[in-house]
């Protein structure tokens, strides 16, 4: 499984309810005439993300996809026909975006109960194998996952671990933890 996720926060002039509003009637509407290879959508509202030209709270949207395969019926899809309109008037509202593509690398993929998240990267020196098995004990609990950044592509540190509940990385591990608001699963 693979995941589009994108950041944005609204121009200071706009309505934080009807920018959500308008960002919940684009995510119905994409629901509602899926394109070929995307599962579903998630958005949360989250605080001081270090990666973004924005001090304050910002939106974070997760499109989830079978593979790669769906990313340009994706990108196609969410800004023409049907959801034309719901996207650009989103569009218009916005004061910044950037986005990246990660995969699911361990865990389950259920972010609609996710309320935390920990970016983190793999400790110098550790091995992949080695840093996949140290956080197994986590991604093995219902309700964690863990995703990888593809290719460089994100303004983020490597990884993301998912959880329902706050967590402790292993020791010589850092990361930083965000509360994550949950706003509209598809």
């Amino acid at each position: 499984m693979l995941a589009y996720v994108f950041w944005h926060w609204p121009q200071a002039s706009v309505d934080t309810k009807t920018y959500v509003a308008h960002l919940e009637s684009f995510h119905r509407t994409l629901a509602a005439n899926k394109p070929e290879g995307f599962q579903r959508s998630v958005v949360f509202q989250i605080e001081d993300a270090d990666w973004l030209q924005t001090r304050g709270g910002a939106y974070e949207e997760w499109y989830l996809l079978d593979d790669s395969a769906a990313m340009d019926p994706l990108n196609d899809a969410a800004v023409s026909g049907v959801c034309e309109e719901p996207h650009n008037r989103v569009a218009r509202e916005a004061d910044g975006g950037t986005g990246g593509l990660y995969r699911l690398r361990a865990g389950a993929g259920v972010l609609s109960d996710a309320r935390f998240a920990v970016w983190l990267s793999k400790p110098a020196g550790v091995t992949y194998r080695d840093f996949y098995e140290a956080l197994s004990p986590l991604t093995s609990q219902p309700g964690v996952a863990l995703w990888g950044r593809q290719m460089t592509l994100g303004p983020t540190t490597e990884f993301c671990l998912h959880s329902q509940n706050p967590v402790q990385l292993p020791a010589g591990f850092g990361g930083r933890q965000f509360p994550l608001g949950p706003l509209i699963s598809t």
